[in-house]
């Protein structure tokens, strides 16, 4: 990658990871601070935990097309404020209603599909696929740095200095939006990396992209449940105060993520993908049923909790690739955003429903719970077929092509090239192609014949 390609894996990485710890750092704690609050309920715990999901997941679609029209920067920026606004209110806030409506505001900050957008107005088409992997990681590592930084600035600072820290995140990632990623030259509409409305349909008919966002909205759903007993339970079982948290959480998480990297590896290098889906969705089946039966043993609440991480790891990684393998060629970005919401989904149902269970049944029936949604995720993806591991090129042709018909059928016979998509307009051609088949020279030799 070039220099400047560099600095928008960087600065695009920073700006998702200002707003991801923002939006992640009360999970661990938040259901300890609420039963401090008048009126506050469980049920009432949870939706303030989740409230925000449900405002990305309405958000993200629309904000991501509207980038398009009025341009990234504008978008990003104003969600940003909008965000800022929210972080503002929950501050402020003396009640769980008010925190309620503040967490409403910080998830209509909905950015994240106008940012993928922009990231590919800046990056060339063969190194795109590396910076959207350089963002991907960033979130799931400021994921992690804000499960074990909230406790943290909880015991330091309270909630209130939680939510002024995200504000301070926010406008970080104002200036850094408007000072340091770099401005677009043109805005295109990228069908590997963007949304776009024609293509909606076309991947909600897509039964296996289907059964993949069931997927991801099942293990946020149990993910944000989860976090709304296990702090307590942290207290309660291990005798840990809420500052030392952190000395469950870094162990577990580097261990989870370590231990994920050679599952990775043999899915994605020995084309062993589904069965590993399979083996990780069970990890988090009996992982579950395990926090239910032993939760009250710390030694079982800390193999079980560990057991989960592993497995949650292992999905968010590997799940993305599968949207990707599943989707049409020039549908890969819409079924992400579509994906991506439906994640957000999950998130606010697990707080709503997670909260009433929590609310009746206490911690054994959220641990049920999240194993009934995590067996049924299992049947559900039982039925995946066999990926195609084929990987996506974008092709830009510079100059005019006269018979775009020719072409198609001229790349058809590209050893290695195995699906094909050509956007007439935007002078491009999205492939799925097979890196040890394809014939490079022949598809150069094409590209030259055409300039």
């Amino acid at each position: 990658m070039n220099a400047l390609e560099w600095r928008v894996a960087f600065s695009l990485s920073a700006v998702y990871a200002v707003r991801m710890l923002g939006l992640f750092m009360i999970l661990p704690v938040f259901a300890l601070y609420a039963q401090t609050l008048p009126n506050s309920t469980e049920l009432l715990a949870g939706i303030a935990i989740g409230i925000y999901g449900l405002t990305q997941a309405i958000f993200q679609i629309p904000l991501g097309i509207a980038s398009d029209r009025i341009g990234r920067k504008p978008v990003i920026i104003g969600g940003l404020c909008v965000f800022a606004l929210g972080s503002i209110l929950a501050a402020l806030a003396q009640s769980i209603e008010m925190i309620i409506v503040g967490r409403t505001l910080q998830g209509m900050g909905a950015i994240a599909a106008a940012t993928m957008a922009l990231a590919a107005d800046l990056t060339r088409e063969e190194n795109r696929a590396r910076v959207m992997a350089f963002i991907g990681m960033t979130i799931g590592l400021s994921f992690m740095a804000a499960i074990i930084l909230g406790p943290i600035i909880y015991t330091q600072a309270g909630m209130a200095g939680i939510f002024w820290f995200t504000f301070g995140l926010a406008i970080t990632g104002i200036l850094l939006v408007g000072w340091v990623v770099p401005t677009p030259l043109h805005i295109r509409s990228h069908r590997d990396a963007g949304i776009v409305s024609g293509y909606l349909l076309k991947a909600l008919k897509n039964k296996a992209l289907l059964r993949m966002n069931a997927g991801v909205f099942a293990l946020h759903l149990i993910m944000t449940a989860n976090f709304l007993v296990i702090p307590t339970l942290f207290i309660q079982q291990l005798d840990l105060p809420t500052l030392e948290h952190w000395k469950v959480y870094l162990p577990v998480f580097l261990v989870a993520f370590i231990g994920s990297i050679p599952l990775i590896i043999v899915a994605e290098k020995r084309h062993k993908i589904k069965p590993m889906l399979l083996a990780a969705i069970t990890l988090l089946v009996l992982a579950e049923i395990l926090l239910a039966l032993g939760y009250e043993e710390r030694y079982w609440l800390l193999i079980a909790f560990s057991l989960f991480f592993l497995g949650f790891n292992f999905l968010e990684a590997i799940q993305p690739s599968l949207v990707a393998k599943y989707s049409a060629v020039e549908t890969k970005g819409t079924a992400m955003g579509i994906y991506n919401s439906t994640q957000f989904l999950g998130i606010f149902v697990g707080g709503l429903v997670g909260g009433w269970v929590n609310q009746q049944w206490q911690a054994a029936g959220v641990f049920w719970l999240s194993a009934v949604v995590a067996a049924t995720w299992l049947l559900i993806t039982l039925k995946l077929p066999t990926p195609a591991f084929y990987t996506s090129r974008v092709v830009r042709f510079e100059h005019a092509v006269s018979d775009w018909e020719t072409m198609y059928q001229t790349l058809q016979k590209v050893r290695g090239i195995y699906e094909i998509a050509i956007v007439t307009e935007e002078q491009v051609a999205y492939l799925k192609v097979d890196k040890k088949e394809l014939d490079e020279q022949g598809l150069r030799a094409i590209l030259e014949a055409a300039a």
